[in-house]
């Protein structure tokens, strides 16, 4: 499980009737729990999404969290190849 951290880039994923095949960029901007952020939201023509998004459930390894038809985010499969390696070398 990766821990999120404020500053942090995710991928999210907004509500299924908006969602098309690639996620936004979203910076984590509060962490209320190892699975639960609070996000800036960039759409995908850069746009910022105004208001930014509150407590979104995290989907990763470990988390109660699943990928459904709500908003949520996720880490880049960079970060996940580099924490399993750390994990690993560590």
């Amino acid at each position: 499980m990766i821990i999120p951290t404020i500053g942090r880039i995710m991928w999210y994923w907004p509500d299924k009737q908006y969602r098309g095949k690639l996620p936004w960029a979203a910076i984590v901007t509060d962490v209320h729990s190892d699975n639960m952020v609070s996000l800036a939201v960039f759409a995908s023509n850069g746009d910022t999404i105004l208001g930014g998004k509150r407590s979104v459930p995290v989907v990763q390894d470990g988390s109660p969290n699943i990928a459904g038809d709500s908003p949520y985010v996720e880490w880049m499969p960079y970060q996940v190849g580099q924490a399993k390696k750390d994990k690993i070398n560590g």
